[in-house]
């Protein structure tokens, strides 16, 4: 049985989700604790999940089969889920090779990617491969953060290339601090340190010792072992990362699973993920609902609140177009021209700034040229046609995207690889679909997404011809 811990908006939901296959929580928040009355477990977790910076997904941390496991009942109940794994594992250990010299790092090859160590922490020989470890605080970075100050961890304790005695800050007990200070004290191998972990709290000191003397052989032998190993080469695995992003469908799937366990308004997720005002007005709305208050009368207060924070006609929005791979390109500032809010269907324009060539169209993009585009919220798709600044139609652009979501600064989508584009001879042709196809080979998107992208575009082809 694995462990989990989990933490952030979506906590409720895959708490559910795993305890439903048979995963056991660790170190449970107070919330989590109650709503499904487990008892406090302090271990460390072999699966430890948390929002993303954005609030648009999880990040998780884990061993190899942990990982493989949650993607498994991820892509098995959100099937519009983004999961990318990073080629790199957090604090794992390598031998390397130095790639190329830049302003204050090198590029180190460390065989499944290329990271970046300050210039301080090594000399520069292209010749001699150098051990390092992946920085664990900078995890999910494009190019990971290295470090030659090698550090152990292990479930209670972590050792660090420092003459220090550190405690996590979850352990609060004045006494339990001070006896694990003193045993740290007694038992830091020569020239380490130890980082007592949160699972340390609870823990005999012979289990304790036992732990930090094996880390201390294992840090040991990693670094001796690696005069003869090939470089690159990883010769200790740290824990492997993935980034989640939810768009709009797993979010409302997680709201239907959150809502068996407690009380949840629609669009909870998606409005947890606005943040700020907004994710303020769902914890009203649903203490409402805890005392009673009929569901319709609370959605409809809810949704009169909340409607003064989204677009309007005349609005400024931002159109955040998300790839595959999690890059995130602002397509320009739109003005609100329309909002039917019955249909959910906005229409916005821009005025186009640089010059070039329109994707796919092939046709030429001049300054003042004028983009016009509809989005229906919720949408697999949106339209945008492009005219000279003389009015002269040049052409469609259909872009298929995960269900669109509207938010205070504008729209938000992933962009799924796949377009349609309509010239103003009426030739209609489909560009890309290759990337689609490779993002699920690779593990990235589901199949059913693929095959429900594929037939929005056979329709999309049909009516645009």
């Amino acid at each position: 049985m694995s462990t989990f811990r989990v933490r952030g908006i979506y906590s409720t939901a895959l708490t559910k989700l795993l305890l439903d296959h048979n995963y056991e929580m660790v170190q449970p928040s107070t919330t989590l604790r109650d709503r499904f009355s487990i008892q406090e477990l302090n271990k460390s977790p072999e699966l430890d999940i948390s929002d993303r910076g954005d609030r648009q997904g999880v990040q998780a941390l884990g061993n190899p089969d942990s990982i493989h496991a949650f993607k498994s009942i991820l892509q098995a109940n959100l099937h519009d889920a983004i999961i990318r794994e990073w080629p790199a594992t957090a604090n794992g250990i390598y031998r390397g090779r130095i790639q190329s010299e830049e302003t204050d790092s090198f590029l180190i090859d460390i065989g499944s990617a290329k990271g970046r160590i300050p210039k301080g922490q090594i000399t520069n020989s292209v010749a001699k491969p150098v051990v390092v470890q992946v920085d664990s605080r900078r995890v999910g970075a494009k190019r990971p953060e290295l470090t030659t100050k090698i550090k152990m961890p292990g479930e209670y304790a972590i050792l660090i290339p420092e003459r220090e005695i550190k405690i996590s800050r979850k352990i609060r007990d004045p006494e339990i601090r001070s006896r694990l200070h003193q045993l740290g004290r007694e038992i830091a191998p020569h020239r380490l340190g130890i980082i007592w972990r949160t699972a340390a709290r609870d823990q005999p000191t012979d289990r304790l010792r036992t732990e930090v003397a094996h880390l201390a052989e294992q840090r040991e032998a990693v670094l001796e072992g690696d005069a003869e190993a090939a470089a690159p080469t990883e010769l200790w695995e740290g824990r492997h990362f993935l980034d989640v992003e939810f768009p709009a469908l797993s979010k409302k799937r997680l709201d239907d699973i959150r809502n068996f366990v407690t009380e949840t308004i629609e669009d909870h997720h998606y409005y947890k993920a606005c943040g700020g005002d907004l994710a303020a007005a769902v914890d009203m709305a649903e203490r409402l609902l805890k005392k009673g208050q009929p569901s319709e009368e609370v959605e409809n207060l809810f949704r009169q609140t909340i409607i003064s924070s989204l677009p309007t006609v005349g609005s400024k929005i931002e159109i955040r177009h998300v790839k595959l791979d999690g890059r995130i390109l602002n397509l320009g500032e739109g003005t609100v021209e329309d909002f039917d809010q019955d249909r959910r269907l906005l229409s916005f324009s821009r005025t186009i700034k640089g010059e070039g060539t329109y994707d796919g169209l092939g046709t030429r993009r001049e300054p003042g040229d004028r983009a016009e585009t509809e989005a229906s919220v919720g949408g697999w798709h949106y339209n945008t046609q492009y005219y000279s600044k003389e009015g002269r139609y040049k052409g469609t652009y259909i872009n298929l995207n995960t269900p669109i979501e509207i938010y205070p600064y504008g729209i938000r989508y992933v962009d799924l690889e796949v377009d349609i584009c309509v010239w103003p001879s009426g030739r209609v042709g489909k560009v890309d679909e290759k990337k689609l196809e490779r993002a699920a080979e690779e593990g990235m998107i589901t199949q059913k997404l693929v095959d429900t992208v594929e037939r929005k575009v056979r329709d999309l082809m049909r009516t645009a011809a």
